[in-house]
């Protein structure tokens, strides 16, 4: 039963880029990514990894039911991830709200001006 779990994650995961893809986001790493390790542990290991930009494309289209994070947290599949995992996916989805897009960029901020 499990992998018949896995294998409905697996392609519904694979079905993410075409949704995406007819409103303009082709997630192409992320489609890789499923394609090369699996749905399930493509999700474990993306839930974990900051400076991806497929949650903040998915809000800014206002399609997060359509996010990874979403299908990580819904009751059929969450037999496929630790209860660490489930909680991550939830928390980036609450907090999409708020979350400006940072297109995976690293800002640099100055933290001490001291003048020699």
């Amino acid at each position: 039963m499990i992998k018949n779990l896995q294998t409905k994650f697996h392609a519904e995961m694979l079905a993410l880029y075409d949704h995406c893809a007819r409103f303009g986001f082709r997630p192409v790493l992320f489609r890789r990514l499923v394609i090369l390790k699996g749905g399930v542990e493509a999700a474990k290991e993306l839930v974990f990894k900051p400076g991806t930009t497929g949650l903040e494309r998915l809000i800014e289209a206002k399609k997060t039911d359509l996010s990874m994070e979403a299908a990580m947290t819904r009751p059929e599949y969450r037999t496929l991830f630790t209860p660490l995992e489930i909680k991550e996916a939830a928390k980036r989805l609450e907090g999409s709200a708020t979350r400006e897009r940072s297109r995976g960029r690293l800002t640099a901020t100055v933290t001490n001006t001291k003048q020699a």
